[in-house]
């Protein structure tokens, strides 16, 4: 194992823990909003 790894693989994890949190948010955001785009039509 060289010391490229050392650095390499915690950056890759990383990067990795961006890109989920990045897309979970996103996804947690359009299910509230048809969760309230649903209770808004169910008020009609």
């Amino acid at each position: 194992m060289t010391a490229g790894h050392f650095i390499f693989i915690p950056a890759v994890l990383l990067v990795g823990i961006v890109i989920g949190w990045i897309l979970g948010s996103r996804a947690a955001m359009d299910a509230m909003r048809s969760q309230q785009k649903r209770a808004d039509e169910k008020r009609r």
